[in-house]
Order: C-alpha cells, then sequence, then structure tokens
C-alpha cells in the first residue's frame, strides 16, 4: 500500500495522530529531502528508514523502484518537504504508476499550503482555482496572469524558487 501523507508547513506539531502513526509504520518513507524529513520525523520520534523520492522520480526513474517494493509487500509512506504530496509536486508520478498496477493509494489529509493561505485571506471561499507555480520567465508569467484576470474566482499561486520577479498588472 502507498500512503500519501501530508507533514506539517510550519509547526511540526501540526501533524496528525494518524500521520505519526503511518510515518511509524511504514517500511519505507520516501521524501523530497531526507534531511528536512529526517528533522520533522526526529522531532516525533520516527525512525523509518526514509529515501530521497522527489528529485529521483523526476530524473533516474525511482518510481519502477518504489513500485517493486509495494508490488513486493512493502507499506510506503510518500511526504513532501511541507504540506501534502501530489499537490504541485512530482510525486504524482509514483501514485499514477502505483494506480496503474494496480496498487491500493491511500490519502492521510493534513496541512496543505494553499488551503491554509485562503482560510486566513478574507476572500470568499465558496469558489477558487489553485495554480500551482506560475512559471518563471517573465513573458510567460505575465501571459498566464493576463489569461486569468478575466475569471471571476480569486485565484491562489505557490511562490518560491522558481518564481521570478513579481509582476504587477493594472486593474
Amino acid at each position: 500500500m502507498l500512503y500519501v501523507v501530508a507533514t506539517p508547513i510550519g509547526n511540526p506539531d501540526d501533524i496528525s495522530a494518524r500521520a505519526i502513526r503511518t510515518l511509524k509504520d511504514a517500511d519505507l518513507i520516501a521524501c523530497e529531502d531526507t534531511r528536512r524529513t529526517g528533522q520533522m520525523l526526529a522531532s516525533h520520534q520516527i525512525a523509518t528508514p526514509r529515501r530521497s523520492a522527489t528529485l529521483s522520480i523526476t530524473k533516474s526513474g525511482r518510481v519502477p523502484e518504489m513500485i517493486e517494493r509495494l508490488v513486493a509487500g512493502a507499506q510506503i509512506a510518500l511526504v513532501t518537504d511541507a504540506g501534502t504530496p501530489c499537490v504541485s509536486d512530482p510525486g504524482f508520478r509514483l501514485v499514477r504508476a502505483a494506480l496503474d498496477a494496480g496498487i491500493r493509494v491511500v490519502a492521510v489529509p493534513g496541512a496543505s499550503a494553499a488551503i491554509a493561505a485562503l482560510s486566513v485571506a478574507g476572500l470568499p471561499t465558496d469558489r477558487f482555482t489553485f495554480e500551482g507555480f506560475l512559471p518563471a520567465r517573465d513573458g510567460a508569467r505575465r501571459s498566464a496572469l493576463e489569461a486569468l484576470r478575466v475569471r471571476a474566482e480569486d485565484d491562489g499561486f505557490y511562490e518560491g524558487q522558481r518564481a521570478a520577479s513579481p509582476i504587477r498588472l493594472p486593474r
């Protein structure tokens, strides 16, 4: 079974009891950054072996190795550095491959940075669109934002190392 486990987006205590149990019981934790995940795991006395998965999923093909382990009966927990895996995250490739192989995939819900930000923004929450990361190049970024201007609902974006300089669009 593959567990998709949400982790805290800031305070390590913002993790669910179910997530802690799942991470302790798993045979392996597939994570974005073993050091960062290791810090979170240590704060909860979780000693489950972990293996970097995100970069290798996209570049060197660790997906087949993970699928082999799952088919052989391993319980793998997929985590990201913060929040819910597979949201603007290449972990979806492992989930897709697991589903294609007939492996059961279970969500262990928890923190989501996009939903946490929306909940405190004071904006209407009955309808919104999450756009993930904007393009890094200014021209592509400007085009993406221009295309979204005509929509009525609020839009949410992730910003990080991939983001370029801010673009100001006139109203």
